[in-house]
């Protein structure tokens, strides 16, 4: 029996700019992709979303800073990298050289550090598209994620606006009162899209020592248990802004998984967690979910974005692949 993913065109568009396909791997969950390339081939994706490159060389948190939960974990990694002169030097040209679209996160401690990381990147070669990490649990200091203010997450979407002319997607957390007026104020101060949505903050406890099982506390909380509370911040964003193409994240495993983010309004979506069991995640969730897009009439995976929301009439599906 023929594939009937063989009949659906795989390619998306991001703020005008045409990806392979509608999986990327997530920020902080792959490096720059190189541990991936033996398990994957990397450029049958949408592209790689880099870990969040800052100005300096980072450290990050101390150990321990994962832990395991249920249907999830938390980590509380820090943005530890080199910096952006080795990202430069090094991740890159690595990807590039691959053909491999880059989106590479940036994160700072302030608008002008956004900008400047904005500026190093501008005309950098394999550069597909920005995506800011203004949304980051796991910083010293709260006043850090910017993405908690409609204000400071405009500050800093403006500062990178003005240096880079590469498509540029906000990053959002899902631990705001409204995430639907935060996406809004980065969209006015420049953002072409927006990427839904990063952890959620949490805490363990070692029952066993008495004290919290990550040293710094707190953590992002990521996996399958977060992916119906991504859902519902992809529903309400595209709701509000339909014209705004949402990267869809959290909790993604499958192919019917990711299925339900474009139905919610996602553009295309990153796999993230599900690396860590299976390196090839994102790649296995890609074809399923060209293969239950096919089954169900749709013939390009822009087709499917926002259909949940009832603006088009159901579709009649071929034949199901739940079992994806």
């Amino acid at each position: 029996m023929t594939d009937p993913a063989v009949r659906l065109d795989p390619a998306v568009s991001l703020a005008g700019v045409t990806f392979r396909g509608p999986v990327f791997t997530a920020s902080g969950c792959a490096a720059a992709g190189r541990e991936l390339a033996p398990y994957l081939d990397l450029g049958t994706l949408g592209g790689v979303v880099t870990k969040s490159v800052m100005r300096a060389p980072r450290a990050g948190r101390p150990t321990p800073r994962m832990a395991e939960t249920a249907s999830g974990m938390l980590n509380s990694i820090g943005l530890q990298g080199p910096g952006i002169e080795a990202f430069l030097a090094g991740d890159l040209p690595w990807l590039a050289e691959r053909g491999i679209a880059a989106v590479v996160s940036i994160a700072g401690h302030s608008a002008q550090e956004y900008g400047e990381l904005a500026r190093r990147l501008r005309g950098a070669p394999g550069l597909a598209m920005l995506e800011v990490n203004i949304s980051c649990p796991n910083v010293e200091s709260r006043g850090q994620v910017f993405a908690c203010s409609a204000a400071g997450a405009a500050d800093v979407m403006a500062a990178v606006r003005r240096e880079i002319d590469v498509p540029v997607f906000a990053k959002l957390s899902p631990d705001v009162t409204d995430i639907v007026d935060i996406a809004r104020s980065c969209v006015a101060a420049g953002a072409d899209g927006l990427s839904v949505i990063n952890t959620l903050l949490g805490v363990a406890i070692d029952t066993r020592t008495l004290r919290p099982v990550l040293s710094a506390v707190t953590g992002g909380l990521s996996g399958p248990a977060i992916k119906p509370v991504a859902l519902r911040c992809v529903w309400q964003v595209h709701a509000a802004l339909p014209t705004v193409p949402i990267l869809g994240m959290g909790g993604i495993r499958s192919g019917l998984d990711a299925l339900e983010f474009l139905l919610a309004g996602a553009s295309a979506v990153s796999v993230g967690t599900a690396i860590f069991a299976d390196p090839g995640a994102p790649a296995r969730v890609q074809c399923e979910l060209l293969t239950a897009l096919a089954a169900r009439g749709f013939g390009a995976v822009a087709e499917a974005v926002g259909v949940a929301h009832g603006l088009t009439a159901p579709r009649e599906v071929v034949a199901y692949g739940d079992e994806l």
